[in-house]
């Protein structure tokens, strides 16, 4: 099992966002992916992050949306579509949903519209 799988998301988010409004995107803009992404609203969002929930248990409550499966392109030297571990994969598919916001795509290409 991956270290990452127990971190909380709650230690992780604070990263997410200051990499999004280093590149002049808003917190509002991540918890827009990541509720696309997971299905979870604000408070629900709010909810997980209070908890300090991991990783594993954040997707394991996830809805995760069906176009997910469009997230392609490499994280951390690694095709996220050849990721073999469920769990591992939807972590990697966070993370470049992250990166294409801090990159300046637009809403529209990042959410698979």
């Amino acid at each position: 099992m991956s270290r990452i799988f127990t971190v909380s998301f709650a230690s992780v988010y604070p990263l997410y966002v200051a990499k999004v409004e280093k590149k002049g995107r808003t917190q509002a803009e991540l918890d827009q992916v990541i509720a696309w992404l997971t299905g979870f609203d604000a408070a629900q969002l709010a909810d997980h992050l209070e908890a300090g929930t991991s990783f594993e248990d954040f997707f394991d409550d996830a809805r995760l949306n069906p176009d997910a499966s469009l997230i392609t392109g490499v994280v951390c030297g690694v095709r996220v579509e050849q990721i073999d571990d469920p769990l591992m994969r939807q972590i990697r598919c966070l993370d470049k949903l992250v990166d294409e916001l801090a990159k300046g795509k637009s809403m529209d290409k990042i959410l698979r519209a």
